[in-house]
């Protein structure tokens, strides 16, 4: 039985609010949801993550919650009618002295404004993904007066770019302070911090959560030009946990040529770095409206899947699309298929010393594994930590996280070809382990009499970080231990 190893992070939305539809994509094959930040209230947020942890349980799946930071509000303000039409050659004035909610055809407010201080006359502005572009031609007092180059339909609270990057943006706003004390509440197991400049963004971020009694691991969203240029990149992946190539901003920053080589990139230094990562952004964006997609948005999936991210992300696609179970159900095809198709003979890391014994054990499991015809991996962890270096060598082997541990169960969610198994006690000895962690594999399916499996566990239960026995045994002969 082939099981998928490519995560599918879903954005919940107006179409994915319901107990049924949330229910639905998680059995269609969600991984980790995404709760965005940027709308909503406290109170729904919560509600929403408690209603997920319910629905999970009943398709008895574990699934992560991620909850993304709306970050400095790089956003127009809204229209009276919610919406305008720009036609390339009109003029249109972004107004940061307007009321909020008082746009119409002529002007608009300003969430950021201080972009009359960060821009000139002979600047582009991208506004929604660079779907509308705008020319400077002056800055007047409050005013940023602009000609359209590219019109189209531009509503409420759209985000805006700077073409070249460089907007002096804080990366943690007052709004995130209070948002990342209600992620704690809710204890979401991922927090994406927008548009950090820096590993500081990164770990005062990681102090905040802590400071409000949290413990989710924190994802780097790379959308500033500074993000994908040495050494700046290998201090934010290093700063976090895991990272996001945030496909829209990043390409009104870098230009969306240079787009697939820093996607290629970031994954690979993530990667090599011990680091997860999601490649996010328009990934199915016809299936909004349509019930299947395009073949560009297909090579793009199995692309983002070959080059090796953990997962990819869908955001309007199921937060208000018109078939979230359809998406993630293609996702997961495409996903299944690329990954078959790319065979990769382990070389992670042969270049480097082992800081942890954990990690040593991870590694030399993937690679006995690979040289042996291991069938499945059952990782005892307490942390996630030894999956996680597990899934950093593209073995193709599965994995499975047999944990008492919540938090970790759900944060290996996130981790390519691992997959967690929540275990109501721990086991009483070593032995008892052994043999019960193979009945569970075979139990799903993934082996059968006669298959080589590896069990990776530490000498006492419970301890994080204790990982330091690897132990290689045959299905039909374990029940001795």
């Amino acid at each position: 039985m082939y099981v998928r190893r490519t995560k599918i992070v879903a954005t919940l939305g107006p179409a994915t609010s319901t107990p049924e539809a949330i229910e639905a994509i998680i059995r269609a094959g969600v991984d980790v949801v995404r709760l965005n930040f940027s709308h909503g209230s406290p109170a729904e947020h919560i509600a929403r993550a408690e209603l997920v942890r319910e629905m999970a349980q009943k398709a008895g799946r574990v699934v992560g919650i991620l909850g993304d930071l709306q970050g400095p509000k790089l956003r127009i303000s809204r229209f009276r009618d919610g919406y305008i039409t720009l036609i390339a050659g009109d003029t249109f004035i972004l107004d940061a002295a307007l009321d909020k909610d008082a746009g119409d055809q002529q002007r608009v407010g300003l969430g950021y404004k201080e972009l009359i201080y960060d821009v000139v006359a002979g600047d582009e502005l991208w506004l929604d993904d660079g779907r509308i572009v705008l020319a400077i031609t002056a800055v007047q007092g409050q005013e940023i007066h602009t000609r359209v180059i590219n019109g189209g339909v531009l509503s409420n609270n759209k985000g805006l770019n700077r073409r070249g990057g460089g907007l002096s943006a804080a990366a943690l706003t007052d709004k995130d302070k209070e948002d990342i004390k209600t992620a704690a509440a809710m204890k979401v197991d991922f927090l994406a911090v927008s548009f950090p400049r820096s590993a500081h963004d990164l770990h005062k971020a990681r102090r905040l959560m802590v400071a409000a009694g949290g413990s989710a691991a924190i994802v780097a969203k790379m959308e500033r030009s500074e993000t994908v240029e040495q050494p700046t990149m290998d201090e934010i992946i290093l700063a976090s946990d895991a990272i996001m190539v945030a496909r829209g901003d990043l390409g009104v920053e870098i230009g969306d040529a240079k787009l697939p080589k820093a996607q290629k990139t970031l994954i690979k230094r993530a990667r090599y770095l011990n680091r997860a990562v999601i490649t996010a952004t328009q990934m199915m964006e016809t299936m909004i409206e349509n019930p299947i997609p395009t073949r560009a948005e297909v090579f793009d999936v199995a692309n983002a899947v070959m080059d090796g991210t953990d997962a990819v992300m869908l955001s309007g696609e199921t937060a208000m699309g018109k078939h979230p179970v359809r998406v993630v159900e293609t996702v997961a095809t495409i996903c299944k298929e690329a990954e078959q198709a790319n065979a990769h003979k382990p070389d992670h890391r042969l270049d480097q010393p082992f800081a942890y014994m954990d990690e040593g054990v991870a590694m030399a499991s993937m690679y006995m594994a690979s040289h042996m015809g291991v069938r499945a991996i059952a990782a005892l962890t307490e942390s996630g930590a030894t999956p996680l270096w597990m899934s950093r060598v593209r073995a193709g082997i599965p994995i499975y996280a047999l944990t008492t541990n919540d938090a970790a169960a759900q944060r290996v969610s996130l981790y390519r070809g691992v997959y967690p198994v929540k275990l109501p006690t721990p086991f009483k000895d070593s032995k008892t382990a052994n043999r019960e962690a193979v009945e569970l594999l075979l139990k799903v399916g993934i082996v059968s009499s006669g298959d080589l499996v590896i069990i990776t566990k530490g000498d006492l239960s419970g301890i994080k970080g204790g990982t330091n026995q690897l132990k290689i045994l045959r299905v039909g002969e374990h029940q001795n231990g």
